[in-house]
């Protein structure tokens, strides 16, 4: 193990020893190589830099009290990564190319895997781009995918604190029809400016509405929202939202602990009549909202009454890290071991 102060780690990029490669080219996937370098040599005409051909995908490792390492349902991220390069016209990366690659570059820094207790874990980040050189409006003809992984922390800097967000009716992260229901940059960087007023204004996030009516819930900024009333697990259904594997994972806890699920379009209007609501996603795991302002319309929408998060949003969220961490059966077999 390195000399890090692994439970003061933030979310961010942190510098491991290597990253594995593959290229697409000629119809084929190439051989796998193993870099220790941070960079990438690319065509300035790529398609990545023009018309964004470019997907990626996050996932979470984590070291047991057993000192096994641990990764959480790895197969569908392959498959949401190959559902992205589908909906923008890449070329798909083999389920069994994936896992060599996430399972090497877990390998090959396995040192910076962080203690059990520690509150941290290993951040893997699978990117696919186009590399190929295109200056009319066309796919790329070559490709290549890349896994790199880093330490890191909660990605709110408050952890499982309730924090504010924002709603944001004058900004849309996707259009309906559009790139919503895919990993790609582009909805991150329509993102943004939301984002980062909602941050000057006090907020830990964005959290936008459907884009054709600005009347139900959508993303709630990086991560799938939901609400909790009457023993149900509600979360919203749209043609815009990234599917979460987090979030495929906690209604799947939810039905387990004896719980009704709904998967729904959810109104504005509603948001007062939840007991709990939260924000969901690989990055977050759970992060409890106390609070929805509705800045349009002076309205604040209040959870969290003591200051702390809900008794469900709490129970979901050990659950769900127990059985990343190994403290819990797997009865649904989501994690893999790294030997």
């Amino acid at each position: 193990m390195i000399n890090v102060e692994w439970g003061k780690l933030p979310f961010a990029y942190f510098k491991t020893d290597y990253n594995v490669r593959c290229y697409f080219r000629n119809g084929a996937w190439g051989k796998l190589e193993i870099s220790s370098s941070e960079n990438i040599s690319i065509h300035m005409a790529a398609t990545a830099l023009h018309y964004g051909q470019e997907a990626f995908e996050g996932l979470k490792v984590f070291r047991g009290q057993d000192g096994k390492i641990r990764i959480f349902r790895w197969e569908e991220n392959a498959k949401r990564l190959q559902n992205s390069a589908r909906g923008i016209l890449m070329a798909e990366v083999p389920t069994d190319l994936f896992k060599e690659m996430v399972w090497n570059v877990v390998k090959l820094n396995e040192k910076y895997v962080p203690p059990y207790g520690s509150g941290a874990s290993l951040y893997v980040r699978p990117l696919l781009i186009g590399t190929g050189p295109q200056v009319g409006v066309k796919p790329a003809s070559e490709y290549l995918f890349l896994v790199f992984a880093g330490p890191v922390g909660p990605y709110f800097k408050e952890g499982f604190k309730p924090v504010k967000v924002q709603i944001a009716r004058d900004f849309d992260r996707a259009a309906p029809l559009g790139t919503g229901i895919f990993k790609v940059g582009g909805n991150y960087a329509a993102s943004l400016r939301a984002g980062e007023r909602a941050h000057g204004d006090g907020y830990a996030a964005a959290l936008f509405l459907d884009a054709k009516e600005k009347k139900y819930i959508d993303e709630a900024g990086p991560a799938n929202f939901f609400g909790i009333k009457n023993n149900t697990y509600v979360t919203p259904k749209s043609g815009s939202i990234l599917p979460s594997i987090t979030n495929m994972s906690l209604q799947d806890i939810a039905r387990d602990l004896g719980m009704q699920v709904e998967v729904r379009p959810i109104a504005v209007d509603e948001l007062g009549s939840f007991e709990e609501t939260g924000a969901c996603g690989t990055a977050a795991v759970i992060t409890p909202i106390c609070a929805i302002e509705d800045r349009d319309y002076a309205t604040v929408f209040s959870y969290c009454k003591d200051g702390q998060a809900g008794p469900v949003s709490t129970a979901l969220y050990k659950r769900l890290q127990g059985i990343q961490f190994g403290d819990e059966e797997d009865k649904f077999g989501w994690v893999d071991v790294i030997e």
